[in-house]
Parts: C-alpha cells; structure tokens; sequence
C-alpha cells in the first residue's frame, strides 16, 4: 500500500538475529513483519511481491492497551499474520533477488491488476468526456475496488463513515452478499441457456471459487462460498434445500475447518443474518397476509384449475375481475395490471419484512462489536441493497469493457456511476441526520445469552402456528429494546474513583463520583501535531484513533453512555488527540478548558463541541464547582495566565478533588513554573492520590512540590519502551523517600483507585486479570 511518500510492506521472516552481550545467533521465527518505508518516491522503490529485500532495520512488537473493552491492534496484525513492526528509510533499502512467486503472491498480482485496469479506466480520455455527475471518479474507482476485489487500501475515514453509521458498510466492500449475488445472477443465467443442472451448478460453483480467490479469499468469502457450494450440491441431489439445514452444514463444516471462527464477529454476524432470514422472517412471511403474494402469479396461468383455500381463490377471483374492468378502460395490454401493481407491493413488503428483522437481529452484534445503533439501517438498507444488486452487474460490465476499450465501457459507466453517486448521495444525506450516529454499550452477558435464546424460541415459534408467528413478531422488537436498554454505570458505590487509562505515551483519567457520575479528563493521542503519530513503544500508526479504539471503548465496557465533564488539560495532541471521538461518541453535557492557544486543531475542537450543542467552560485557578458529594478546585492555570503561542505544557488545567477527607490531585503536564505559581498562591495541599505530571519528566514534580502535596499513592501515565525515559529515575526516587506507592500505566496497565470518605484508598478490581499497583 502505498500513500503520499510513505509505503507499507509485508515482510516474510524465516529467521532473526538474537542478540545477547555474549552472543549472536540466527534462531528460528514465524510470523511476518509490516515495514513502513519512507520517502519510498525519493528512493524510486518498486518492489513486488515476493522481491528479496535488504536493508537495516530494528523490529518491534506492536503495542497492546491494557484497558477492557479496546482494540488491540497486535491480534489484528497477528489476524493477518504479522507478529513484528518496523520502520525504514527508502534509501537504505534495496532490492537484491526475485524469490519465488507463491500462490498468494500471483493473486494479490491478479488483485493489484484488476484494480489497476479499474483506475485506469477512471483517468482515461473516454471516461473525462462524460459529463461530471454521470463521471467515473478516480474516488468511485477505489469504492469499486472494494466492492468487485476487496482492495480496501483506498477506503478512507471520510468514504467509510457515512456507510459506517448506516450500518450498510458490508454492502460496499467484498462479503458474502456480492459472492452469493454473483452465484445467484450465474446460476439463473445458465439455466435460462438450458444448461444442464450439472454443469450449471459446476460452472457457477468453478466462477464463485475463483472471484473468491480473487478478492483475497477472506473469511466472508470462504463462508459464502461453503454456504453456496452446499445449496447448490443439495439442489443438484435433490435434497431438502432448507436453508437452515444448509447454514447448519456451512457452520459445522467452516468450525472443523477453523474453530476459532466461532469468535469472530463476522462469523457469527453470518450466522445472525441467515438465521434471521431463513428461520424467522421467510416463515414469518408465510404465516402472515403475505402469503397471498405468491397467489398474484395464479392469474398469469391460463387454463389452471382453481388452487389453494376460499379465500385465496377469491384473492386470484378479484384480481382477475379488476383484469376485465382495467382492459376494458385501457385495452387489452391492461389485463394483467392490478396483478402486476399488487404482486411488486407484496414483493416490497416482503422486502420490508425480511429488513427489518433483519435490523432487529442485527442490533446485538452491532451494540455489542461496534457500539452503533443503526437507528436509521433499514430504511438505508431498503435504499441500498437494490441499487447495490443493480450497481453490482454494471460495475462487473464496466470492468470487462474496459479491457478491451476504454471507449467501449464508457455505456456501462455511465449506469455505474449514476448508481453509484445516486446512493451514496442518499446515504450521505441520512448519515448527517443526528439520529443516525447513536453510540451505545455493549449490552450485559445475560441480556446477550436472553437474544439468543428469544431468537431461536422464535424460529420454533413461526413454524409451529400462526399464534405462534404472532408471538414471535412480539418477541423481536421486545429483544431489540432489551438490547439497547440502558444500564447503570458499573462503579463501586461510596467511593470516588480515579482510573488512569492506559493510552500508552499519552494521559487519560477517568473520575466516576459517588452518585455515578463520570468525568473525563484527557484522552491521550498520538506524539506531534498530526494525524498519524508515535505511540508508546515507538511504532507509527496511520490513521489510528486512541479516541474511539481505546478510551470509548473502556468507558462503553464500564457502561457509560454520556460523560458529565470532559476536562482538556492543553492542547498537546497526545491529551488531546482523542478528544474528538470521545466528544462524538459519548456527548458529554461539558467541555472544560483552560487558556486559548493558538492551536488549529484546538479550533476545530472548540468547533465541533459547538456542533454538537456542547457547553465549553473556561476554568481558572480559584475556580470551585461542586460534583455530587465532591468538590472540585482549579488549581492552574493562573487567572492571569496568557500563552498567545503555540500549546505548552504548563497550560495546564490542574483539578483537586475532595471527598469527605479523601483527595485527588491531577496535574495533567504541569511543569516546575505551574507547580511554583500554584506552591507560592497557597493552592497545594497534602492529598491522598497524585497523578503525577509530565508523565514523571524531570521537568515537573518538584521536591517543593511534592513535599507540599505529600501523596499517599501516586500513578503516572506513560508509554511502554518510551523514547522519552519516562518515568524519570529521580522522579521515582523522590516518590519512594517519602514511602509514597506508585503505579505506572506501562507497567500494570489500567490503574484504578478508590478513594472513600474516611481518607482511605484501595487499588481497584480490574478486568482482565492484570495485576495491582503497587
């Protein structure tokens, strides 16, 4: 992949150097290394799978966030079979040897050329003819690349959201659906031809096979094509084709092959959306008035005998009658009008149907995965999947145009780009409703295990009796509010509670009060003043937001649905990187800050809380506010404190929270003239727990300092591997001669205290087994 200067490559490892200051010895190794290369285009790179590379480098293992709930992004790497990261310079790279080319290696060529043919079409003289709106961009061809070959190295943040938040992503990058639309359309097309059933179903498994090797055979593609191969096989033996005996033989069959599928989101979302579809809303069809959809087709059938009970004779009796009144008025051509108007409005609400239990079903594993409710997914789905059936042929049409002439495919283009800016035009406009990005915790264990349990009560419900399907048509939007209901804060009542998460070489602080408040005080980001930054150990990661993989998710894990305060300390990217996901995705009723920099990105978040209706407060020393049974007091920055330049560290908001005669002081990044301003104005007191600044620099944490604040327990947020040398040695011993216990975030990970109203503070009981500050 490769992006403006930098370029992204997989690294195939057989064996390393260990290095010990005795010995150095090749051992042994597996798992591949994601090199990131730069100013790649200065050094004229160009290497192609399965090149031999050499070049200097150091590897690194990919950071892990120890908080529950958040992404980790080593077990996606390791997914994809990469256990190491790496960073290089283009001009010490060369290439030096051709190896052998591998099966992956030839289809991620066949991949990386279909996608080219694609792109070139889109810059090509015959497509920049066609006027703009009816236009194949160079930005609808990386859409299609995804779609038709499952190449998602062009799908950025700003194409992803819209579909994100809709809940209709899945229809716009390679899945099961486009495979089974491909079987589907084959089939059909061969047996039209009069093909035999078995080669028809040879041919169309043979094609399924090879379009999923081709879109880099993922896990969505091996289940549609073992689900598709299944059904096929059943029908060519003239075998019950229920489809959930055929789901039943896909999931056994995809288990034994690989066991671990069964925790895998989209495996099980797979399993959701059949069982959803074939064993509860096909049945439920039948069961209800749409059962009389399929009697439209009686009135096409001449000379047929009269079929099915009174009352679905009498149905096919008066559309036929409605047939003579319609061909009288209009002629003959009109006969079969009312039949064909009732049949489309039987074939659309049995669409509707299927949808929405569909969107009922689905509400578990998007709370749960994804933390959305897609308040808005069935209308957008009802718009999309359609358009993206249609959308589908025509992209398919265009590409095998476009290799024989630009100039040929120019026809189909014009249908797939029509489509294609029609329905993201539609689904731009209800992704931008409010409404449409609802964030949510993932429900409880047992409200989890009760869906599914209510789930399969209703595929036995609808096939038992119509009494049944009306149970069942209960049941569902009851499961789906029982889901989505909220829950209380998990928190330990009476106490005051401080968490230091884990953001790696950033600052994160999460205060939950007695009354079950929460405030949140940072949320750490990246290194610099960029989109991508360093983390903690060092790595680079593009595009990774600490926001919404780590912070929200710990806060939806605690069951958090809205913040009371987010504090921003300054305006330093790694306090602050993450604030906007938090601001979006948990809607706090407060943004508290202290000076006004000048900070572009510090803007655009001031911005954005005014978008979103929230109240920003700037806070100075002095300032007291109450917070439930506690009472919070600014200590910094001073009331006559300016920095009209860029961010600095002693900007810092410094809060004191008390509780009955328990204390917390957070000092964000304050360093020695913040701690001496507020050491001469009479702010610092002894306190019972100290987040300790500047990540334990030497900058900050004075003797004077922390003589005045004599902490009983301390904790210091930083990074693993920090370049830094964070926490500095001096730090830690000035801390250890007052007998003051210190916790680091790079050490234990999430560090929880809980201070009560009798000045006491115990470590908190944390998920995820790891162990207590000590």
């Amino acid at each position: 992949e490769s992006g403006g200067r930098r370029l992204s490559i997989d690294l195939a490892v057989d064996s390393v150097e260990e290095v010990t200051p005795d010995t150095a010895a090749m051992v042994p190794a597996s798992g591949g290394v994601r090199l990131s290369v730069y100013e790649a285009e200065a050094a004229r790179l160009e290497p192609r799978c399965g090149d031999r590379l050499e070049m200097p480098l150091r590897m690194k293992l990919p950071v892990r966030y120890r908080d529950p709930g958040a992404f980790q992004y080593a077990d996606y790497l390791l997914q994809q079979g990469i256990a190491a990261q790496a960073s290089v310079g283009g001009a010490q790279m060369a290439v030096v040897g051709v190896g052998e080319k591998t099966w992956p290696c030839r289809l991620r060529a066949a991949q990386a050329w279909a996608s080219g043919r694609l792109n070139g079409f889109a810059r090509s003289a015959a497509n920049r003819r066609v006027p703009r709106v009816l236009r194949l961009t160079e930005t609808d061809a990386l859409m299609l690349d995804a779609m038709l070959f499952g190449d998602r190295a062009g799908l950025t943040h700003g194409l992803r959201v819209g579909f994100e938040r809709t809940g209709t992503f899945h229809l716009f990058v390679v899945s099961g659906l486009h495979l089974a639309l491909l079987a589907g359309a084959l089939f059909w097309l061969l047996r039209r031809l009069r093909a035999p059933m078995w080669l028809a179903t040879l041919l169309t498994l043979a094609a399924s096979a090879a379009y999923a090797a081709l879109t880099g055979f993922g896990q969505p593609a091996q289940r549609a094509l073992v689900m598709t191969s299944v059904y096929l096989l059943a029908r060519l033996l003239s075998r019950d084709r229920d489809s959930l005996n055929a789901l039943g033989a896909a999931v056994l069959a995809l288990l034994v092959w690989s066991p671990k599928s069964l925790f895998e989101a989209s495996f099980q979302m797979t399993v959701l959306v059949i069982v959803a579809i074939a064993g509860i809303a096909v049945p439920l069809t039948h069961r209800s008035f749409l059962r009389y959809g399929k009697w439209t087709r009686e009135v096409f059938r001449e000379g047929r005998a009269p079929r099915g009970e009174p009352r679905e004779a009498q149905f096919v009796l008066m559309l036929e009658l409605w047939g003579e009144a319609f061909a009288t008025l209009l002629g003959g051509w009109a006969k079969k009008l009312p039949a064909m108007a009732v049949g489309v409005l039987f074939w659309a609400l049995e669409l509707a149907m299927v949808g929405v239990v569909v969107e009922l079903v689905m509400v578990l594993p998007m709370a749960t995965y994804f933390h959305r409710a897609a308040i808005f997914g069935l209308p957008a789905n009802m718009v999309a999947l359609p358009v993206v059936g249609l959308l589908a042929g025509s992209a398919v049409a265009t590409f095998a145009c476009a290799l024989v002439s630009p100039w040929l495919a120019v026809i189909p283009s014009v249908v797939t780009a029509g489509l294609l800016h029609g329905v993201t035009w539609v689904i731009g406009r209800i992704s931008h409703l409010a409404a449409a990005d609802v964030r949510v915790p993932g429900p409880a264990w047992w409200v989890a295990a009760l869906a599914l349990v209510g789930w399969a009560g209703c595929c036995w419900a609808v096939r038992r009796s119509n009494w049944g399907a009306v149970a069942a048509a209960v049941a569902l939007p009851a499961l789906a509010v029982l889901v989505l209901w909220p829950e209380p804060m998990v928190r330990t009542p009476g106490t005051l509670e401080i968490s230091a998460i884990d953001v790696g070489q950033g600052d994160s602080v999460l205060a939950v009060n007695p009354d079950g408040g929460a405030m949140l005080i940072d949320a750490g980001g990246p290194i610099g003043h960029h989109g991508a930054g360093v983390y903690g150990s060092g790595e680079v990661v593009a595009s990774f937001d600490v926001g919404e993989e780590v912070v929200a998710p710990y806060l939806w894990s605690r069951r958090a649905r809205r913040l009371d305060v987010v504090v921003l300390t300054h305006a330093h990217t790694d306090h602050m990187g993450g604030m906007p996901a938090v601001l979006a995705d948990l809607r706090p009723r407060e943004l508290w800050v202290g000076i006004d920099p000048h900070s572009p990105l510090y803007n655009q978040l001031l911005d954005q809380a005014h978008r979103l209706g929230i109240t920003v407060r700037h806070v100075h020393a002095g300032d007291q506010m109450p917070w439930g049974p506690v009472r919070i007091s600014v200590l910094s920055p001073a009331v006559g404190y300016r920095n009209p330049g860029a961010p600095k560290n002693d900007d810092s908001v410094v809060l004191r929270m008390d509780y009955g005669r328990a204390s917390a002081l957070l000092e964000g990044d304050a360093e020695k003239p913040s701690e001496a301003t507020m050491l001469a104005d009479g702010w610092v007191h002894p306190v019972t727990l100290l987040k300790v600044g500047h990540h334990g620099s030497r900058t900050s944490s004075t003797e004077e300092f922390l003589a005045a604040a004599a902490p009983q327990a301390a904790v210091v947020s930083v990074g693993l591997n920090n370049t830094f040398g964070h926490p500095r040695r001096e730090v830690i011993d000035r801390l250890a001669a007052r007998g003051t216990k210190l916790a680091r975030t790079d050490e234990f990970g999430l560090a929880t205290y809980l201070l009560t109203p009798d000045g006491k503070v115990a470590e908190g009981v944390r998920e995820g087994g790891l162990g207590a500050p000590d």
